[in-house]
């Protein structure tokens, strides 16, 4: 797994958007028992503090010490430096294991070897993430598009293409239960969306080579905009069960 964000990691806790709580809701209607959940790869907690409330105990693993040092805390939550790939975790482990905006960074066939271990028969994977901004003025949707699809192609990482396809061509290797689409929706001031688009691992690597400004069409055009913006995201959300085979059957089948 990549470690993009450490660099930044106080800005990405302030700047990205939180998940609505109807993602955890649905996740409650299947896990039969909360007890034991893991976030994978949770940052700086977006999504762990979601979990926190609902679940005996949750432990939250990220590859970025500094990231999970601006995580809440909870009591019934342990944050840990581990791999998504490999952990210390004991088998069949949880009812609940969750990886917001982050597997399209992990080495699959890994991480889902893990998965498979340490979910508990009936437990749950949850895959969640969000895509490509969307604005409802055209013109500032055009200047998003154009920072996107232009100024920063090259610069994107090429696991990012997962997300502009909204997770459905990740391999997943699990009984898919299916979950209704979704969308956050937020007003933002023109602070809060600067700071959202200097969070993007693109724009990062834009500036290790480049000296000019990438924003600076969006922040003109602000400068005449109202005070909040209406912003809006696709949730990418997909949720599985073990496969009914065998443990070992699965891991012969990746080889």
């Amino acid at each position: 797994m990549k470690d993009l964000f450490s660099s930044n990691s106080e800005l990405y806790s302030l700047a990205r958007p939180s998940y609505p709580i109807e993602v955890v809701q649905e996740l409650l209607n299947l896990v039969p028992e909360p007890h034991f959940a893991w976030d994978c790869a949770a940052g700086s907690g977006q999504f762990t503090q979601l979990l926190a409330p609902y679940f005996d105990q949750v432990v939250a693993t990220d590859l970025s010490e500094q990231q999970l040092k601006q995580a809440p805390y909870f009591e019934n939550v342990s944050y840990q430096v581990q791999a998504a790939e490999s952990t210390t975790f004991a088998d069949q482990s949880f009812d609940l294991i969750s990886v917001a905006q982050a597997v399209h960074w992990f080495d699959f066939d890994r991480f889902y070897k893990e998965v498979y271990r340490t979910l508990k028969p009936e437990g749950y994977l949850a895959i969640i993430g969000y895509g490509l901004i969307h604005v409802e003025q055209a013109e500032l949707s055009e200047l998003i598009h154009e920072l996107y699809f232009q100024t920063l192609k090259g610069y994107w990482d090429p696991e990012r293409h997962y997300v502009d396809e909204m997770y459905q061509t990740i391999p997943f290797p699990f009984d898919e239960i299916s979950v209704p689409k979704m969308r956050m929706q937020y007003q933002w001031s023109k602070d809060q969306l600067i700071n959202y688009l200097n969070t993007w691992s693109a724009l990062k690597h834009y500036r290790e080579k480049n000296q000019d400004n990438a924003l600076v069409k969006i922040q003109q055009y602000l400068d005449n905009e109202p005070a909040l913006i209406c912003v809006e995201f696709p949730i990418l959300f997909r949720v599985g069960k073990l496969k009914a085979k065998s443990k070992k059957g699965f891991l012969r089948k990746k080889r």
